[in-house]
């Protein structure tokens, strides 16, 4: 049985494709669907099912599009209450994709909604397993996401029926089944996910901590909600996109492809209030800017970071990209529900600088430039997350991490000068132009970040090693 997994990285997330006899079953799939139907149409095959393991909360699914698209029926678990036409399939319940077969399995916990799929190949073998989020390689799914959608869901109740689902449902299964899971390391949905994307059961019933056979509910619960951190403010306004429905792509797409002289974009900027978004890399950003615009490089986790820092999910936005990334750009908004691109400067910043418009940069400095100085005491602000800090840092910084600056500028001086610095420069960057917006000019920003400054002997606490990645 051939099992497709379509792993977008910048996201963390893993969608998949299966065919059989001409019929295909799309699993999980991202807000642009074409791809799926280009491969669906190099298989000579048509797109049967799109199954959905629950309600996605760090991303906007495609279901919608890709079921207009090709007239497939959309597959839910039992509980969930789509908004739209849907079948809600019943626990155990089979499909039939060609010679294959789909078995739901009920695995209430991450939602209560979440189904877990066995695969069946053409002899009757069961060959693997489509988790969602209910089991990563090395974690499961964080239960408390839904309390933030339904307030009686709380993490203690969505836990215990997560040790009931693993332990009744998941566990008992075949140690040579392969599990494929919704997420790698990197996404906000657990904590301790594992950078390979696929495992055998067996081992994950040795390796994975969650999994424990002399595990009580009450260890279970513990050490599951040991740990978490608030998640991003996007997911639940993702999980209700997803529920109760949205724009077609071909609308977002439409609306955002608006190709803007440098006049234009200022005018439509200051009529509209649309925040300047500004996806070059961190260091091409840095040399020169539309002022006022914040930093979030396309090449980085982008729509993670987009989540994270914007707070508003219908916010208007005006693009800044490298030539040809525009599309790009807008795609990867609308991933996690921010449709409302309205233009990009035509000609990127090249444009707007011959235009004579005014611009800004951020002044920067060696990790070997800031050796020279940390004798004279800097105020050095690094902007990595906690846990990050908490494993090794420079003697005597400041953690604010950034998805939590704008809660903490009161904490960061106007008359001093200060240093700053992430893992590598990219969230750095993100928080020097967050500050710029707030009327910061008095800092300089490390390149490479901690990356370089761990090259030096700039006095740094021992490393300790994390217990989290979150």
């Amino acid at each position: 049985m051939k099992v497709e997994q379509i792993y977008t990285g910048c996201i963390a997330h893993a969608a998949y494709y299966i065919e059989s006899k001409g019929e295909v079953a799309i699993f999980d799939p991202l807000r642009e669907v074409q791809p799926y139907i280009d491969r669906a149409n190099a298989d000579n095959a048509k797109v049967k099912y799109v199954f959905e393991t629950h309600f996605h909360a760090d991303f906007v699914s495609g279901h919608l599009d890709l079921a207009k698209k090709t007239g497939a029926d959309i597959i839910y678990g039992p509980t969930a209450k789509p908004g739209f036409e849907a079948i809600v399939a019943e626990d155990n319940q089979v499909f039939e994709l060609g010679d294959y077969k789909i078995k739901v399995i009920h695995t209430p916990g991450h939602t209560m909604e979440s189904t877990t799929y066995l695969l069946i190949d053409e002899n009757g073998k069961e060959h693997g397993i489509i988790t969602g989020d209910t089991l990563f390689i090395g974690d499961v799914g964080r239960p408390d996401l839904a309390q933030h959608v339904i307030a009686d869901l709380t993490q203690e109740k969505l836990a215990s029926h997560l040790y009931d689902s693993l332990r009744n449902k998941i566990m008992p299964l075949s140690d040579d089944l392969i599990v494929y899971p919704n997420h790698g390391a990197g996404s906000a949905c657990g904590k301790k996910m594992s950078k390979e994307t696929t495992d055998t059961l067996g081992n994950q019933k040795k390796t994975n901590y969650a999994l424990r056979a002399d595990m009580t509910r009450e260890e279970f619960i513990e050490e599951l909600l040991t740990g978490l951190t608030a998640p991003p403010g996007y997911f639940p306004k993702n999980v209700l996109m997803n529920i109760q429905g949205y724009e077609s792509l071909d609308t977002v797409l439409d609306r955002g492809k608006n190709g803007l002289s440098p006049n234009a974009f200022e005018l439509l900027a200051n009529e509209t209030g649309a925040l300047v978004l500004d996806t070059r890399a961190p260091e091409v950003f840095a040399k020169g800017f539309i002022p006022n615009s914040i930093n979030i490089g396309l090449e980085g986790n982008f729509a993670m970071w987009v989540g994270e820092m914007i707070p508003d999910i219908k916010q208007q936005i005006l693009l800044v990209t490298d030539e040809g990334k525009e599309e790009e750009a807008i795609i990867r908004l609308s991933r996690v529900g921010y449709d409302n691109s309205i233009g990009y400067l035509e000609g990127g910043f090249k444009s707007w600088k011959e235009a004579g418009k005014e611009t800004d940069a951020v002044e920067r400095l060696t990790a070997n430039d800031l050796n020279t100085i940390y004798a004279d005491d800097p105020i050095i602000i690094d902007v990595r997350r906690k846990s990050e800090f908490d494993s090794e840092h420079v003697v005597n910084a400041i953690n604010i991490p950034l998805n939590e600056i704008n809660q903490h500028l009161s904490e960061i001086p106007k008359e001093k000068q200060f240093v700053m610095h992430c893992a590598g420069g990219y969230r750095s960057m993100i928080a020097a132009s967050i500050l710029k917006s707030r009327g910061y000019h008095n800092f300089k920003d490390v390149e490479g970040g901690m990356t370089e400054l761990l090259k030096t002997d700039i006095p740094k606490t021992e490393y300790v090693c994390p217990t989290t990645l979150l």
